[in-house]
This record gives C-alpha cells, structure tokens and sequence, in this order.
C-alpha cells in the first residue's frame, strides 16, 4: 500500500514565519515612537536617542532570528535530508546529526532514530525470515515432487513393489504434514508480530486446557490458579502449549506451572524435567527455525512465537536454568490493572 501524499499547496518555510513575527514584533516599537511623536506634535528629524533605540531593536531582532534559524530551522531541515537519506541508504544512514538546536528537536530526532532502526531491524528480519522460509519449505516439497514423478514414472515391466510404493507414499504424508505444521507456525507467528486484541486470562484455564491436549504430559499447578495473566485466551493457549509441546519432545513428563506478582508485574515460572538445554544451544533457543529435532519433524519456531508473542503483549521470557533434570523458563508480564 502506498504511503499517503500531503496535498501540495504553498505553504510557508518556517524561516519566513521566524522573521515575519519578528519584524511584526519589532514594529512595536516604531508605532510607540510614532505615536508619541504624533500625540506631542513633535516635527523636525528623529532625535539621535530614537534613531539609536530603533537601531539596537532591528539588531535585536535579526539577532534573535539568526538564533530561531539555527537552533530550529536548521536542524529541521537536516532531519528532512537524513529521512531521504536513510529511505536510499538504509542503515548506514541512521547516525546523529551534527546540530540538534533544542531539547525538543534533539528528542524528536532520537525519535526518529529508534523508528529507523526499527523498521530497518524488521526490513532485515523480513529478508532473512523470507530466506528460512523458502528454504523450510524446499526439502518437503522437493522430496514430495521426487516421490509422486518415481509413482507416475512406475515401469509396467519391472513395476515397483507394493513395499517401495507403500514407502513412497509414507514419505508425501509425512512432508506434507510436516508442511502443514509448518504452515501453522507461521501462522501463529503471523499473529505474534502483528498487534493483537488486549484480553486476560486465568492460569487455572490455562492449567486446564494444557491438560486436555497433552494426555500423556502431566500439567501441574504450584498454587496460583486464582492468578490472571494478562494474556487475551488464544495468545496465552498458542504461548503455553508451544512451551508443553517443547516440554514434552525434549522428553517431559511433567510440566508445572507458578505464577506470582507485584503492583507492577507478573511473573510465572514453567519446569519441566526433561532432558535440558545444551550449554551451546542457550543462546539460539529463541531464534525462528533453530531446531535440534528437525528429522523428527521439528520446526525450530515454537519458542521464536512465543517470544514474539509476549513481546506484542509488552511480557518477555528467559531460560532461568537448564540441566539434565529439566529446564526452568520464567516469563514477566505487566500486571493487569
């Protein structure tokens, strides 16, 4: 979608508003002498006192211009050519200007420095998103391809056995769920990075409906069932069972669940005693389709979703410990008021 245009009419430059009010000002006093002059009916030249007064009012004047033009007009208008900059540069354009002028127009364009690098970050994220994407779904469906031209191109005369079919045909069902699983990760991170509706829910909810979709995962509460998150009910349920699931592929057989607070925030623990987090993975568990289950189907984005969705809600998560006994994650949201 095109960005909308300003309706082009003539406007004027702020520079010509500085000194228009200020020679409107500094007329003031020159009407004052004037009308003086008029009401003691006053003739002959202007004394060399007014003269003299009139001059430091005018010196003045273009003074306190001079001051207005540097300290706004010119650093506004290298905030203007650092926006055309950095739209056909990217980020090597995203640095300080030289001059700031004020406090206000200094905070303005710190503004507009974290908005750039900002939208630069996402423009990066979407590139390389885009990059994993297209290779996630390359291997099903090269590997469903392969299969369906070996079944179309079955040789009457030395057919393929019932065997080497049935294997062929296990293998498109199992890419195309694993595409279909894949399809619904992105799905759900679709709606993590997207602003969502604002909502709560009740960890005993949660607790309850974790239960029900891992049967064989047992999902235990440490005493804050009457705890509120401040999670809408389709987040909190594509948060926490994106954390059971986890749980319970790294070999969990239970998943406990403890969530305390304070006037500002929430926070909740989630353990499991599966088998862990390898030291070298700590710090990749986070990142969208990093997986050490990808040949059983693992797609690596669970956690990336969660991340990103607390994120939308203003929440975060961490891995507070991980050991061969299992792995504590804890999660901080604002608290609902």
């Amino acid at each position: 979608m095109d960005a909308p245009r300003v309706k082009p009419k003539w406007r004027p430059p702020l520079y010509l508003i500085v000194y228009a009010v200020l020679l409107t000002v500094m007329t003031l006093p020159v009407l004052t002498v004037i009308w003086f002059r008029a009401v003691r009916a006053a003739s002959g030249a202007m004394a060399p006192a007014e003269i003299a007064t009139l001059a430091v009012v005018l010196i003045l004047t273009l003074a306190v211009a001079y001051v207005l033009t540097r300290t706004l007009t010119v650093p506004i208008n290298a905030l203007i050519a650092r926006t055309d900059e950095i739209a056909r540069g990217g980020r090597a354009a995203i640095r300080p200007l030289d001059n700031y002028g004020t406090r206000e127009v200094a905070t303005l364009s710190q503004s507009f420095l974290d908005l750039a690098g900002k939208l630069v970050d996402h423009s990066d994220h979407v590139r390389t998103f885009a990059v994993h994407v297209s290779h996630e779904l390359k291997s099903p469906l090269t590997s469903i391809k392969g299969a369906a031209e070996l079944l179309r191109d079955d040789d009457e005369d030395s057919p393929m056995s019932q065997e080497q079919r049935n294997r062929f045909l296990t293998n498109i069902i199992a890419d195309t769920d694993r595409l279909d699983t894949l399809l619904s990760r992105l799905r759900d991170l679709a709606k993590a990075e997207l602003p969502s509706e604002q909502g709560s829910s009740s960890v005993s909810d949660i607790i309850a409906e974790l239960g029900a979709q891992f049967r064989r995962l047992a999902v235990i509460d440490d005493g804050s069932t009457d705890e509120m998150l401040a999670l809408p009910g389709e987040a909190a349920g594509i948060i926490f069972a994106n954390l059971a699931e986890n749980a319970f592929q790294n070999g969990a057989k239970r998943f406990a669940i403890k969530a305390s607070g304070d006037e500002r925030r929430m926070t909740i623990r989630i353990r499991d005693n599966g088998g862990g987090i390898a030291d070298g993975n700590r710090d990749r568990i986070f990142e969208p389709f990093f997986s050490t289950r990808r040949e059983d189907g693992g797609t690596g984005m669970g956690l990336g979703i969660v991340r990103a969705m607390l994120a939308s809600h203003g929440g975060s998560i961490e891995v507070l410990e991980s050991s061969k006994d299992g792995t504590t994650f804890q999660i901080v949201l604002p608290r609902i008021f």
